[in-house]
């Protein structure tokens, strides 16, 4: 089968930009220290930014199940999928391990530092198991490489789900019962452990407990491509939205009036939180190009943010961990003579150094390994349902464009 372009949506680069524009906003501002009320208030507010890891996962589920799907009477089906993951992963996931573990130790200045240390836990995260790490010891235990958590998810979900699809893609009603069936399980099984005790850093980063927002996105790839698919989908986004807004209220309720809350608001929470997501996804892609909603995600800041999306999220979090343990915030603040302006300088100034350090990655290294993607093209059928009105995207007929996910950055 021919290999045949899919078009560039600039909507999902901007998705893929506001869920790391959330992750910048909740380790730069979130996790300073509120030194009056009205901080407290916006750092619990702001707090909510974590979310963005969460929009990551459904947005990963939606593309990579999508690449699948389209890929799926292709010979070079897993060789294609998993080349192309190894060439857009690994280099900078593992140039960063090999940095941390190899280089700064043998930095005078660092010897014996936080960061030094991580040497001694290594094997965790070159086998990408950062987060059975953190659950099986109870807490944020790995100080400046904690947030590959997310990132060992990611990669236990490629080991398995391309081989579920390839399994199930001829039975697309299989696929979707499947992905909608894992997802349930996930969410019913970190609402069990958690009403059981097992312990919010678990329950937040194992992988089992992620699926659901993975196979959310997952189910949503496949129901667009389904004849009709992409008008009932499109039906049921405002009704799933405002479904889950109303349970989510009701739950933040009953946290407020009764302690019990607390525990169902543990168990059910991160569940409804990623529905909403599912239905932001959706809502981005089906906006029509003259709306606010597509102007905005296709806007160059988003894009921009998006496009550097990986990088961001693997470099951010070595400056926000820097600057919080070691109080910068204050020295500023003595400074300038403002906490809430040193905040927010310290967090221009770490989102645009984590912008300048991804950039510099991406065009100078990691470039260099992405342009041998050429080499394992990634193919679809010519005949897909369309996923996006024809007014989304400029010169880019309908019937193509539920492939034109673009593949995750």
């Amino acid at each position: 089968m021919a290999t045949i372009e899919r078009p560039h949506l600039p909507a999902l680069d901007g998705v893929r930009g506001l869920a790391i524009l959330m992750v910048l906003v909740f380790h730069f501002v979130a996790q300073a220290t509120a030194t009056n009320r009205a901080e407290a208030g916006l750092k619990w507010l702001l707090s909510y930014g974590l979310l963005g890891v969460d929009l990551f996962f459904v947005l990963s589920g939606f593309l990579i199940t999508g690449i699948l799907y389209d890929a799926r009477a292709e010979r070079s089906y897993f060789k294609s999928f998993y080349m192309r993951r190894v060439l857009r992963i690994f280099p900078l996931y593992y140039g960063v391990l090999a940095v941390v573990f190899f280089v700064l130790p043998r930095v005078p200045a660092l010897q014996g530092s936080e960061i030094a240390a991580l040497r001694e836990h290594q094997a965790w995260a070159w086998l990408y198991g950062v987060n059975v790490y953190l659950s099986w010891h109870g807490g944020w235990v790995l100080s400046y490489i904690e947030h590959f958590w997310s990132l060992a998810v990611e990669e236990h979900f490629y080991f398995v789900w391309p081989f579920v699809v390839w399994l199930l893609a001829r039975r697309p009603r299989a696929l979707m019962a499947t992905a909608l069936g894992l997802a349930a399980a996930s969410f019913l099984a970190r609402a069990v452990a958690s009403l059981a005790g097992v312990s919010l850093i678990a329950t937040s980063v194992l992988t089992p407990f992620q699926l659901d927002a993975l196979c959310l996105g997952g189910f949503f790839a496949v129901a667009v491509r389904q004849p009709g698919g992409e008008d009932r989908v499109r039906r049921a986004v405002l009704p799933m939205a405002l479904a889950t807004v109303a349970i989510l209220a009701a739950e933040f309720g009953l946290h407020r009036v009764t302690d019990a809350g607390l525990l169902v608001g543990r168990s059910l929470r991160p569940g409804l939180f990623r529905v909403a997501l599912a239905a932001l996804l959706l809502w981005a892609l089906f906006a029509p190009a003259a709306s606010r909603t597509a102007r905005f995600f296709r806007s160059d800041s988003m894009t921009l943010l998006g496009r550097y999306s990986y990088g961001l999220y693997v470099y951010h979090h070595f400056f926000s961990y820097y600057f919080l343990t070691h109080g910068t915030e204050f020295a500023l603040a003595r400074a300038l003579g403002s906490h809430a302006l040193a905040v927010l300088v310290q967090a221009v100034v770490g989102m645009a150094a984590s912008l300048a350090v991804a950039w510099t990655s991406y065009e100078l290294f990691e470039k260099r390994f992405l342009r041998l993607k050429r080499l394992w093209p990634s193919s679809r059928p010519a005949a897909v349902v369309a996923a996006v009105p024809e007014a989304a995207v400029a010169n880019v007929p309908a019937p193509a464009l539920v492939a034109a996910a673009v593949s995750p950055s």
